[in-house]
C-alpha cells in the first residue's frame, strides 16, 4: 500500500453525556448525528466531503437515513460488524480504514450513539437469540452475570485479588474528576466507597461495572494525502484490526463454550501480536492506552493478552501504581473510561486516543505519540488500534 493511501483519524466529535435516561429531548438518532456533525466540523470538512459510513452490531442508526439526514450527496461505502456489543468498535474503525486505503470511499466517518434511557437498557435480560437456550436457564441474564464466570476462573488460576479490580475502578475515577465531559467529573470514588459498593455478579461489585449512560461519538477517517490539506493533527491509524480465536462463537455472551486454554481469557491473545507487527510496534512502544473497561478484571486479561505485563503479573502491574497517571508506567483510560467517562460502546475511548495524541487530554501524558486502544473485550469478535503521531 502507498504511503499516501494510509488511513488517518482527521476529525472527532460527541454529544454531551449523561446518566442513563439524561437525554429526553432528543432521539438517539439526533444526537449521533449531532456528534458526526460535530466530527465532520472538527476535521475542516463539510458533509459533501463524506462517502462513507461504518458503525457494528446493535446499532439502531441506519447509515442510508443518516446520510439523508445529514445531506452527504453520495454513498460510496456503508458497513456494519456483526457480535458482541463493543467488540465491533475498533473493527467498524478497521473497516473504515479499509475502505479509504482501497479506495472504495474517500472520507468514511465512524459512530456510536446510545440513549438507553430511550430503549431496552443493555443491562437487561431480553431477546438472546439461539444461544440464550445455553445461558438464560442458568440466570445469566446479563452482561455481568455471563462475563463474571470468566473473571472467576480468572483469579482462581492467577493471583489477582480484589484490591487489584479496585485499582482499576479506582484509576478511571480519578482521571475522570478531572475531565469535564465526564459523566463522574468532580465527582471522588474512594477505596472505602468501592468495597462498600453493592455486589452486581461476584466478583464483580458497583464500581467494577461499566456506567449506563447516553450519548454519542463519532470519528472521520481519511487518507494521509488527504489529511495533510486539512487542519487536524495527522493521527495515523499504524494498524486496525478485528478477529476471534479457534472456538469462541458467541462466547460468554451466548456458550460458554470456549476452548479451556482461553476460556479465563479477552480473546485476544491471537490478536495483539498480530496488531503490533502490523505497525511495527512492541508495547514498549506504547505510551499511553485505552483498554476496553465494561468490567474492570477484563483490563488485567488484557494488560497481559497485549503483552504489558506477564501471565497473572497484572495484579502487581497494577499494584505498583503502572496505570496512573501521571507517572505510570502506562497511564490507562485517561478520560475515565467506560467505568467513569461513560458507556458508548467504547468510541468514546478512541476519542480519548486522539485527544492524547493531540496534546488535548485533562489528564495528557507528556510527549505522548502512540495509543493502544482496544475494542470490547471477551467477546467475538474483538478488535484492536494502534494510533500514532507523526
Amino acid at each position: 500500500m502507498a504511503e499516501n493511501n494510509k488511513a488517518c483519524i482527521v476529525g472527532i466529535g460527541q454529544s454531551e453525556f449523561t446518566r442513563w435516561g439524561g437525554i429526553h429531548d432528543r432521539s438517539q438518532f439526533q444526537i449521533t448525528a449531532e456528534a458526526i456533525s460535530a466530527a465532520i466540523a472538527d476535521a475542516g470538512l463539510t458533509v459533501n466531503d463524506v462517502d462513507g459510513f461504518a458503525s457494528f452490531s446493535d446499532d439502531e442508526n441506519e447509515a442510508t437515513l443518516m446520510q439523508v439526514a445529514l445531506g452527504v450527496p453520495v454513498l460510496r461505502w456503508s458497513s456494519m460488524v456483526w457480535g458482541g456489543g463493543g467488540g465491533g468498535s475498533i473493527a467498524a474503525l478497521s473497516q473504515a480504514c479499509a475502505a479509504v486505503e482501497s479506495g472504495q470511499a474517500h472520507t468514511v466517518v465512524m459512530y456510536r450513539g446510545l440513549c438507553q434511557g430511550q430503549g431496552q437498557r443493555f443491562g437487561q435480560a431480553g431477546k438472546k437469540r439461539v444461544h440464550g437456550n445455553y445461558i438464560l436457564p442458568y440466570g445469566l441474564f446479563a452482561p455481568p452475570q455471563m462475563l463474571a464466570l470468566m473473571m472467576q476462573r480468572y483469579m482462581h488460576l492467577y493471583p489477582i485479588t480484589h484490591d487489584h479490580l479496585a485499582e482499576v475502578a479506582l484509576n478511571a475515577r480519578a482521571n475522570a474528576n478531572r475531565n469535564p465531559r465526564a459523566v463522574m467529573y468532580e465527582k471522588p470514588l474512594t477505596r472505602e466507597d468501592y468495597f462498600n459498593g453493592r455486589w452486581i455478579a461476584e466478583p464483580f461489585r458497583l464500581y467494577d461495572c461499566c456506567l449506563e449512560t447516553d450519548g454519542a461519538c463519532a470519528v472521520v477517517v481519511t487518507t494521509k494525502e488527504r489529511a495533510r490539506d486539512l487542519k487536524a493533527p495527522l493521527i495515523e491509524v499504524a494498524s486496525a484490526i478485528h478477529g476471534s480465536g479457534p472456538g469462541w462463537g458467541t462466547g460468554p455472551l451466548g456458550s460458554h463454550n470456549m476452548p479451556d486454554e482461553d476460556y479465563a481469557s479477552t480473546n485476544s491473545r491471537r490478536l495483539a501480536p498480530e496488531l503490533f507487527a502490523r505497525a511495527g510496534m512492541t508495547p514498549a512502544d506504547i505510551d499511553v492506552a485505552q483498554i476496553y473497561d465494561h468490567f474492570s478484571g477484563l483490563v488485567l486479561m488484557a494488560l497481559e493478552e497485549y503483552g504489558f505485563c506477564d501471565k497473572g503479573e497484572s495484579g502487581a502491574f497494577v499494584a505498583e501504581g503502572s496505570i496512573r497517571w501521571p507517572n505510570g508506567k502506562l497511564p490507562i483510560n485517561t478520560s475515565g473510561g467506560q467505568l467513569s467517562e461513560a458507556y458508548v460502546h467504547g468510541v468514546n475511548l478512541l476519542l480519548e486516543g486522539v485527544r492524547q495524541l493531540r496534546g488535548e487530554s485533562t489528564s495528557q501524558v507528556k510527549d505522548a505519540r502512540t495509543c493502544l486502544v482496544t475494542g470490547g473485550l471477551g467477546v467475538s469478535p474483538t478488535s484492536g488500534t494502534i494510533l500514532r503521531r507523526h
